[in-house]
């Protein structure tokens, strides 16, 4: 090869390395779906994380995001809308969004930061080995359930009527339902069922709990019922009547305790599948997660909680304590076994 013939090689592919490394850029300015209800406070943790990622909206990082405001209908709709935009990746806070994407694409892959039971919701195959485009966080309710209702029950002396809130409309809860039922039969306690899929629902709700009057009130979180929080709240102080949540924020806005997976932890854990599927992996590759234990928090929510009442000065029974619920300042001290 001539000293001429070189030169024009090393000439023209000079020219071409810039092009290609604009092309590049470009390619790694990544489109994510967020399929949800409305805006929550813990989700920010997501965003948190994939910024410690690497990935920074307006810099690297595209978010479609979508909120149904309670018309989980609307989900059809957003999922059809990820397929047109052919996002990389879709974010889901709910299972009947998951569902609605798989049914709208089987190679978009999906994270649902907190799937409740996504075994026998039908959103995987095993837990082990997922199969599918789902990945993400599980929750597993058959014995936080029963948790809940041993705690409640506790700190209400004479526990024997709970009304409910739950969401027929997803099916994560109606299976979450059942094994409320199965907890409340072994404890003796009656729950009296409150169905609610959407804002109209919740004030009829009331009405009819106000006139059966029962001892306590459990809520079964979803996106659905996670919008009407304030409301419920503002229900339950009202009436005096005890409550039990599952995320912390309700305890800390004035619920009176909470127990549950630390959904902050989860939604940061899902910025780590996130950066995984941008890099190449497939969502069937990932075993999923068991839920991260909660942390016991005192009423300001500082992890330096100390579970001892007596040193605390609270009345409320250890054994409430040492099963991570959270309680909040709204209520009067109450005594328990």
């Amino acid at each position: 090869m001539t000293r001429r013939e070189v030169i024009t090689i090393l000439g023209a592919a000079a020219t071409t390395w810039p092009l290609a490394g604009r092309t590049q850029q470009a390619r790694n300015v990544w489109r994510m779906g967020f399929i949800a209800h409305g805006p929550q406070s813990f989700y920010d943790a997501l965003f948190e994380g994939l910024r410690e990622y690497g990935y920074e909206e307006g810099r690297n990082l595209i978010v479609e995001r979508r909120y149904a405001r309670g018309h989980a209908e609307r989900f059809k709709e957003f999922a059809a809308e990820m397929v047109r935009l052919n996002v990389d990746v879709v974010v889901v806070v709910t299972t009947p969004a998951a569902l609605a994407v798989m049914n709208a694409s089987k190679t978009i892959p999906i994270v649902h930061p907190n799937a409740i039971d996504p075994l026998n919701t039908g959103l995987i195959a095993s837990l082990g080995h997922p199969g599918g485009n789902v990945t993400g966080g599980a929750q597993l309710t058959a014995e936080s359930s029963a948790k809940r209702l041993e705690i409640l029950k506790r700190v209400v002396p004479g526990l024997s009527r709970a009304a409910a809130l739950w969401n027929p409309g997803n099916t994560a809860i109606v299976f979450s339902w059942k094994e409320t039922q199965a907890a409340a039969r072994t404890l003796g306690v009656a729950l009296l069922s409150h169905e609610v899929q959407g804002q109209k629902d919740f004030a009829p709700a009331f009405t009819m709990i106000d006139e059966e009057r029962p001892d306590a009130l459990l809520v079964l979180q979803d996106a659905v019922t996670m919008q009407q929080r304030n409301e419920i709240i503002d229900f339950a102080i009202k009436r005096r009547l005890p409550s039990m949540f599952q995320e912390k924020g309700w305890a800390l806005a004035g619920g009176l305790m909470s127990y549950g997976e630390n959904l902050p932890t989860m939604y940061r854990r899902a910025a780590y599948f996130v950066d995984k599927i941008f890099k190449g992996t497939k969502p069937s590759d990932f075993p999923w997660n068991k839920p991260p234990s909660s942390t016991p928090q005192n009423r300001k929510g500082d992890p330096g909680f100390d579970p001892c009442p007596r040193r605390r000065g609270d009345r409320i029974g250890p054994a409430c304590l040492r099963s991570h619920c959270r309680m909040s300042a709204y209520y009067p001290k109450r005594t328990c076994g």
